[in-house]
């Protein structure tokens, strides 16, 4: 049976910012989900610690005050999300997260900020996964499709219903069915093992990181930078 038939485990963050290496988690999901239903579920709210920015609030609904009176601090939830996770990939499930590098790379940034175990070491010194992630694989399997890649827009395209964008429960579940959803409308997709799946992603986001900081430096930002880690990227003062 295919992976995308069996248990798959939807991530999701919901942030104070958009940069992975900065950003703190305010809210965090986890949905076990079987042939497109969830059997299982978890969710956090955490108080960052710093201020929510107006435009995140304006865009997850989470308001500072809500956040203080009923989040749980910072460190308890990235080592509880930690937790959960690595159990998943000690048993070999999958983890699916849309745009799997942000998510992960926040939550192990999270964790060094509060001098937590990282994910490696909770795994013993093994890397994280197996990941899926279905905008790096829908990125590759349908390139020249044209239009948005947002999770939006991609669940759209395969018509998956999306009813609460930027909820992290929503967010996480989306993710899972879309993933399968690929697998379904991509068959070479569906036939390869989540270890190897994850391998080729690695991959995929290299070369799609590649080909987008050419266009960026042919364009004239000629320093152009675009990060080709997945599913991590680097942290500052990490060994390269």
């Amino acid at each position: 049976m295919s992976w995308h038939r069996e248990l798959l485990i939807g991530f999701d963050l919901e942030t104070t910012g958009t940069d992975p290496r900065e950003a703190r988690i305010v809210t965090a999901a986890v949905i076990e989900v079987r042939e497109a239903e969830p059997v299982g579920h978890r969710e956090w709210l955490a108080d960052p610690g710093v201020p929510i920015p107006a435009d995140a609030v304006a865009v997850h609904g989470i308001s500072n005050e809500r956040a203080a009176a009923e989040g749980s601090p910072a460190d308890r939830v990235a080592d509880s999300v930690a937790d959960v996770l690595v159990g998943y990939w000690r048993t070999g499930v999958p983890v699916v997260a849309y745009n799997a590098a942000f998510d992960l790379t926040l939550l192990s940034a999270e964790l060094r900020r509060h001098g937590l175990p990282s994910l490696s070491d909770r795994l013993g010194g093994a890397a994280p996964g197996p990941v899926i992630d279905p905008y790096t694989i829908d990125r590759r399997v349908e390139r020249y499709r044209p239009g948005k890649r947002t999770l939006e827009a991609v669940c759209t395209e395969y018509g998956i219903v999306l009813d609460a964008a930027h909820d992290a429960s929503a967010d996480a579940l989306a993710a899972a069915r879309l993933a399968g959803a690929i697998a379904g409308r991509h068959p070479k997709v569906a036939a390869l093992g989540p270890a190897e799946l994850h391998r080729r992603q690695i991959e995929w986001y290299a070369a799609w990181a590649a080909d987008f900081q050419n266009f960026l430096r042919r364009k004239g930002d000629t320093s152009a930078v675009v990060d080709g880690a997945w599913p991590l990227r680097q942290l500052a003062g990490e060994p390269v």
